[in-house]
């Protein structure tokens, strides 16, 4: 049997497509970016949820959140402190956007 597939063509931003205004969607997309940041080097480091927490100064159990993308606790600023405790610079850079209105990301070196 062949069954029509519809799509729709992504945003480029996940939380825009799912109904988020424009400002909710910028900010959730960034707090995404930089917690997937965190995870990726505690993974690197191999560390166990109980010793990310001692690290990062925040209980397993948000370690764990972080992991599972439940993001709600953890405002950008909060998140750029966690990015601080691994030994990581975050630094904010400010350019001309080519559309009307900018956009935030997250660009790692």
């Amino acid at each position: 049997m062949s069954e029509d597939v519809k799509f729709e063509q992504s945003s480029g931003n996940v939380f825009k497509d799912i109904g988020f205004s424009d400002a909710e969607a910028e900010r959730e997309l960034l707090k995404a970016d930089l917690a997937f940041e965190i995870y990726s080097i505690l993974e690197g480091r191999k560390l166990t949820q109980a010793k990310a927490g001692e690290i990062l100064g925040i209980n397993q159990s948000d370690v764990s959140r972080l992991k599972n993308g439940d993001f709600d606790r953890f405002s950008v600023e909060r998140l750029f402190i966690l990015l601080n405790r691994l030994n990581r610079n975050v630094e904010i850079r400010i350019t001309s956007a080519e559309d009307t209105v900018g956009h935030q990301r997250v660009v790692t070196v």
